[in-house]
This record gives structure tokens, sequence and C-alpha cells, in this order.
């Protein structure tokens, strides 16, 4: 089945931008990506857009499609019904480049900030163990593809530019969590993610999840955990007294 679906694409740079309408054909089983290919090959060659391994898992191709940040390559046209008009807009959170391109580099930057995986001085590569369930735990969190829709949808970014310095987003508070939950990890995760990035700005909204292409459950198995063993360590009474004597030992 083929129809003509209209279009509004977003135009333009990080100076001036606007959308633009566009009637593009639509054959049976495309996703949105597609189309806007078709839309490039037949309208506007100049369009850019970033895309790679249109299979869901570069996360390249995001976008906002009606409101929604998703994957251009994940979204399906048979969503849509044959009048409705689809809308796609740069991601909201990152400066535009120019059309649905858009600067991401806040979050490599975050990105290099979490210190890498610190096993014990003495103990040889060779000799690393850990137990199943220890590997279960965190397992979850490496299906990130990296598209920062959580990123992008998360409000304490969205919409307080000022913030940006110092919160890290949920992407990188998960890998901080997953890095806490490594049983051969001996860095003081807690106090760097609460300190240094920005952990208590979070208020568990879950718009993190609720968007993630992967579903993985940000805020439930890595945000919120994670927030309870900043709280153990700072407010609980034994905790805080095991610490005195384990520094005083």
């Amino acid at each position: 089945m083929t129809y003509k679906a209209k279009f509004k694409v977003w135009r333009g740079d990080d100076k001036d931008g606007g959308l633009h309408d566009f009637t593009v054909e639509v054959n049976d089983g495309e996703v949105v990506l597609d189309v806007v290919h078709r839309l490039q090959a037949t309208q506007a060659p100049d369009l850019a857009v970033r895309w790679n391994c249109k299979a869901g898992k570069c996360g390249s191709c995001s976008a906002e499609i009606n409101g929604m940040p998703r994957l251009m390559c994940m979204t399906r046209m048979s969503v849509f019904t044959e009048d409705e008009t689809v809308t796609i807009t740069p991601l909201r959170t990152f400066p535009v480049i120019r059309d649905l391109v858009t600067d991401v580099s806040f979050n490599y930057e975050k990105a290099r900030q979490v210190p890498v995986f610190e096993p014990p001085a003495d103990l040889k590569p060779g000799d690393y163990r850990m137990s199943q369930v220890d590997v279960e735990r965190s397992q979850e969190f490496r299906k990130c593809i990296e598209c920062y829709l959580c990123q992008n949808v998360c409000h304490v970014v969205r919409d307080h530019e000022e913030n940006k310095k110092s919160f890290s987003g949920p992407r990188f508070l998960m890998r901080i969590a997953e890095l806490s939950m490594h049983p051969l990890d001996t860095r003081d995760r807690r106090k760097e993610a609460q300190e240094e990035h920005g952990l208590g700005f979070c208020n568990i909204t879950k718009c993190c999840t609720e968007v993630c292409p992967e579903h993985i459950k940000i805020t439930d198995n890595a945000l919120i955990p994670m927030k309870e063993r900043v709280a153990d360590r700072k407010y609980d009474p034994l905790v805080w007294l095991g610490s005195k004597i384990a520094r005083r030992k």
C-alpha cells in the first residue's frame, strides 16, 4: 500500500529556523527514517540528518517525532494515520548544528568525567572473579546504545541550562551505578555521584525510562538504588558510626 503523507520538518541552524511542509510518498512497512531518506532524494537533498545502522543499535537517528523523543529508524509509519501530519524536530535539549542534527558533545564531556573501573591494586587481571548474580545486576545497563534520548528528556538539563555544568544526566549516573555494583570496584562511587555528578538533582520522574528504546529501567534499577546508597552513607547513624570506627582503625 502506498499513500502520500504530510510532514513538517524543522529546517535551520543555531541562528534561525522553522518547520517546513512536505508531502512524501510512504510505502507499507516503512519507518520514519525511510521517509526522511526519500525526502532527501526527491525534494530536500541538503537536509541534514544523522543516522548510521538503521537497526536501532547505534542511537544516531534520535529526533523528536510529534513531540516524543524517539529513534527515527524504530518508529514505524503505521503508528500514524494516513491523514495525520508527522512533525520531526531536532532534540530540544542540545544546540542545533543544522536541521535535525544537534551538537551532543555535552554527553561526551560528561562521559570523560566518569572515572573508569578501578580494581584492587594487588589484583592481577587474570584473577578477576564475579558471581553470576553480580553480572546480572548490571547487565541491563550495558544495553545502552547512547541515543541520548534520556539525556534529552531529563528536565533537569532540558529546562535549566545552568544545571549542565554540575549534572551528568541519567545516562552517566546509570554508568556510575553500574560501576558501583561491580564487586571489585574500589572507588567511592556514592560520593562521586552526589558531589561531582549531581545525583541530588534527579527527582525520579522516570521520564528517562519512558523514552529508552532498549527498555532499560534507568530510574528503578540504577538511579533509585544509587540514591538509597547515598542516603545510607550520609544519614544512617549506624553507617556513619561504622565509617568513623573504620577510619580510626
